[in-house]
């Protein structure tokens, strides 16, 4: 064979074919293909070095390890893959950190979208004092200004939007003792307008939605108020029932007016202190003697309200004129900061009923952004309280292109929700539920310990936990941007006209 081989190599018959002549065919062997080499990742100079000019030499070999995972794996090892791109639409923010490209902000836009994991357009925004929070707040609700977005600040605890307001030639009104400017918690809103011609389905439909808003506040109002250092005025059915009824007799509801009646929380109080034979029959007590026993601690809350450290501010007819055309409006509180965190919270939940009232209807194509600071002052006024903000966010969505809000809430930590209650109290379990309420959450410097009670309330990991406290750390407007559960990492970038027009630590320089 090895003979025969040899011959072959040189031109001559193999076995094979000898014995085909007689007709013998031996069993063929098949040919294995090569296996392919795997490409190589790494091509090393060689010891001496590549023989061309500006070529260096390879001292040692580089280790080079292969891994093989899914694609849900692989960002762990790899953590630079970015998120896919957000479409570039609404307000150019800054610069997205992980692609390098330009970071837009567009709520409404994502939520029509289906490509984009938001179904609501609130914001919450989680962030240290000084690390850029209100610039962005600013620089995202003027930015949005040329998209036919208008900003409603219905708090202003620190008069950090005066500047703006007037630098857009607007004045904020100023709710505080000695001003001219009232404001009624109980206005009617547009819903009362054109009354005597609406008809009678469509009045009731109204109605129901005036007399909830109402009652969403005095429960509001009244629970904030406290029996002793760890219980609050409850505000159950019976207490309900004695406000709803009331408030109908006040406003002409009751008896079928063809006009709604507008009415004031004192003029409450006043029926309660002295109920007509109507009210005590429709809320079904005995005698007005058994009203007035079982009502007692209703009328007291009431009657610190009216008599209080909020007297004269949100007890009479509003006498304000709000241009709703105008780019931005704003109602200071700044100077209540004197009366304490509570009476601040209070004044917070009337405005935020009042506003909500002013935009029940609102024209097609009415886009607002309504911004929400120290949204913990209101959090901490009870399970009540917590109650009217979480309506507020539920009811802003609307739908675009047909008037809707966008609820922008700023926040300093994650504590600010959870320090409502106790943690398995009602008012803690709806502070938690109120993180579902915003798709979007903008996470800005934090110290580790904060990091992580963020992790624990949205699952952000080690990798975010890090960028938060770390990374968010070392410059201002730096935050990680949470679209529902893709997330970006963002530098916000101000032009220097908008550094100056929303710098906020004038107070602590002047002090200085």
């Amino acid at each position: 064979m090895t003979t025969t081989t040899r011959r072959n190599r040189r031109g001559g018959r193999d076995m094979a074919a000898l014995l085909s002549d007689f007709g013998h065919d031996l069993p063929t062997i098949p040919t294995l293909a090569p296996e392919p080499k795997e490409p190589r990742l790494f091509r090393y100079a060689p010891r001496r070095g590549a023989a061309r000019p500006g070529r260096g030499w390879a001292a040692s070999t580089a280790p080079a390890m292969a891994w093989r995972m899914t694609s849900d794996q692989a960002p762990v090892f790899w953590p630079f893959v970015s998120a896919p791109a957000l479409p570039p639409t609404g307000a150019q923010m800054g610069v997205d950190q992980l692609s390098g490209g330009s970071f837009y902000c567009d709520p409404f836009g994502w939520v029509l979208r289906d490509d984009v994991p938001a179904t609501n357009p609130n914001i919450f925004q989680f962030a240290k004092p000084g690390s850029g929070k209100s610039g962005t707040t600013k620089g995202f609700c003027t930015r949005m200004m040329p998209f036919g977005y208008r900003t409603l600040v219905t708090g202003d605890v620190k008069d950090e939007y005066e500047s703006l307001c007037h630098a857009l030639g607007v004045e904020p009104f100023v709710i505080a003792p000695g001003f001219t400017a009232r404001v009624n918690p109980l206005d009617k809103g547009p819903l009362g307008d054109g009354w005597e011609k609406l008809s009678a389905e469509e009045a009731q439909r109204r109605a129901t939605i005036i007399f909830k808003r109402w009652l969403v506040l005095v429960r509001g109002l009244v629970g904030s108020m406290k029996i002793d250092d760890e219980r609050r005025v409850p505000f159950g059915p019976d207490e309900s029932d004695v406000v709803r009824n009331a408030l109908a007799i006040l406003t002409g509801y009751a008896a079928g007016n063809s006009v709604l009646a507008e009415t004031t929380i004192p003029r409450l109080w006043d029926l309660l202190r002295n109920p007509t034979e109507e009210l005590v029959r429709v809320c079904e007590y005995a005698n007005t003697r058994v009203f007035l026993d079982e009502t007692r601690l209703l009328r007291n809350a009431l009657g610190e309200l009216v008599n209080g450290t909020l007297a004269g501010l949100f007890d009479d007819f509003t006498n304000i004129e709000v241009d709703w055309k105008a780019p931005i409006q704003s109602f200071s509180l700044s100077r209540l900061d004197g009366l304490g965190d509570e009476a601040v919270g209070i004044a917070l939940l009337c405005m935020n009923s009042w506003g909500r009232g002013l935009r029940e209807i609102a024209e097609p194509g009415d886009l607002r952004i309504v911004v929400r600071d120290e949204v913990w002052k209101q959090m901490r006024l009870g399970t009540a309280a917590v109650a009217s903000f979480d309506a507020d966010l539920r009811l802003s969505r609307g739908m675009a292109g047909k008037g809707g809000d966008i609820q922008f809430c700023n926040l300093h930590k994650p504590s600010d929700l959870l320090s409502v209650g106790d943690a398995d109290s009602q008012a803690a379990m709806i502070a938690k539920d109120l993180l579902e309420l915003a798709d979007i959450k903008i996470l800005g410097a934090q110290k580790p310990r904060v990091a992580r009670e963020l992790d624990s309330m949205l699952g952000l990991g080690p990798i975010a936990q890090d960028l938060v406290s770390g990374w968010a750390m070392q410059d201002k407007g730096r935050a990680l941007w949470c679209i529902g559960d893709a997330m970006y990492k963002v530098q916000t970038v101000l032009h220097p006209l908008e550094k100056k027009l929303y710098y906020t630590n004038e107070a602590i320089e002047s002090a200085a």
